[in-house]
């Protein structure tokens, strides 16, 4: 088959279909992956053919959702934060409508490309699936993950009702465009939501049921397949930096803000070096797009790395909570220490206290380098959570979750 993945968003959004694609790639399909140009090496290490999205606003998004976090909250900063969201949902119109091959025989869309995505697979008649990174179908089960994490109740439902209807708002000037430029009646996010869901669209959950168990309220033909892992470049070698101070000393702890532009790059980089001092640790830190620099006998700093290679080797996590990351500490059997910063984080963040394989959520706006330093204490000296993180791990191992997506689209095949 001739299959499109189409996926945007920072690394974390991108990086787990590399995994996806690639196992498909090795089940004999001709797959082909469109996201941001700045991928375009990710994507091509897999073999795979990388078509560029026209448009990458979400680092300019990033900032406006920065921005609002620490602004005066009022009517005129929550106009910019609707504006910035309707403008990235626009250029994803742009992109994706550029984007689609008309003769693709199946298109695998993210949460963040479906809305835009599937209206215009449906244009082309060409069969379309889910592939999510996180649930956003309402369930009694779990809050909505734009959300805090809440236990079972009714209210969950309510919630996710109300964060779903926010969210086809914040659509509808990307839809507007989408359909006048199709030459299609007009629907609205709302209406297109409600089609989605009486048709039984399929789609697949990149998540273990371990981590987050399918609720018993969900439809038919929502999934949860398990993670698609990031596909490893065979050549990659570590940096010898990295290497030699591995070697120099115990396990190191990890500190990495991904995609996170969290505030001041100097103030948290002191933070990061105070609380690493008084816990009594080594560390690595990435510097990701937050900037952070941190140097000295007992602390490196490095660029992007893969986490499958990095985070087994180290003591302990601290980062950001995104899926992408929460998923790649699992797989790699450490404690972790979450520093939520916006959108799904802090409900991520939440799932790994649940879970117990971390002591507690530091949101970034209540950090500080006592409150960093006590928690790696707790995540490093305290033996259950690594037991937790090695069972928890072992588990995962055992998952294989892009070979359910495959096995699914072996069947849409058939």
């Amino acid at each position: 088959m001739r299959i499109q993945i189409i996926t945007a968003g920072t690394m974390g959004s991108v990086a787990p279909y590399t995994g996806l694609g690639h196992r498909l790639f090795a089940e004999g399909h001709d797959v082909e992956i469109a996201a941001h140009a700045r991928f375009t090496e990710v994507v091509a290490c897999c073999g795979l053919r990388m078509r560029a999205l026209e448009a990458d606003p979400f680092e300019e998004l990033l900032g406006a959702h920065n921005r609002f976090r620490r602004a005066v909250r009022s009517p005129r900063s929550v106009v910019r934060l609707v504006r910035a969201t309707e403008e990235a949902a626009l250029s994803l119109v742009d992109g994706i409508l550029a984007a689609v091959d008309p003769k693709a025989d199946l298109v695998l869309l993210s949460a963040l490309a479906a809305p835009v995505g599937r209206v215009v697979a449906q244009y082309h008649r060409i069969p379309s699936m889910g592939v999510f990174l996180q649930p956003d179908a309402p369930t009694a089960a779990f809050s909505p993950c734009t959300m805090p994490w809440k236990p079972p109740g009714y209210a969950n439902l309510l919630r996710s009702h109300a964060a779903n209807a926010v969210l086809d708002a914040l659509h509808t000037t990307a839809q507007r465009s989408l359909h006048a430029r199709l030459g299609l009646v007009y629907r609205s996010g709302h209406r297109l939501r409600r089609e989605r869901e009486r048709s039984g669209w399929p789609i697949w959950h990149g998540y273990s049921p371990t981590v987050v168990p399918l609720p018993a309220d969900w439809r038919p033909g929502l999934e949860v397949a398990g993670y698609w892992w990031p596909h490893e470049c065979a050549d990659w070698q570590p940096p010898a930096l990295v290497t030699d101070f591995l070697a120099a000393g115990p396990p190191p702890v990890f500190v990495g803000f991904g995609s996170m532009m969290p505030g001041d790059p100097e103030q948290l980089g002191e933070i990061t070096a105070r609380a690493l001092r008084l816990a009594g640790v080594r560390g690595i830190v990435q510097s990701g797009w937050a900037g952070l620099s941190v140097m000295n006998d007992d602390v490196i700093t490095v660029g992007p790395l893969p986490h499958g290679w990095l985070m087994p080797r180290t003591a302990a996590v601290v980062h950001h909570a995104g899926a992408g990351t929460t998923a790649a500490g699992l797989r790699a059997g450490v404690p972790a220490v979450p520093v939520p910063v916006l959108t799904d984080q802090p409900w991520w963040a939440e799932r790994l206290v649940r879970l117990g394989v971390s002591p507690q959520v530091l949101p970034h706006g209540r950090l500080t380098a006592d409150r960093l330093a006590a928690a790696l204490r707790r995540a490093t000296g305290e033996p259950r959570f690594a037991r937790r993180a090695t069972q928890l791990a072992a588990r995962l191992g055992l998952e294989d979750g892009a070979g359910v997506v495959a096995r699914a689209v072996a069947d849409t095949a058939c």
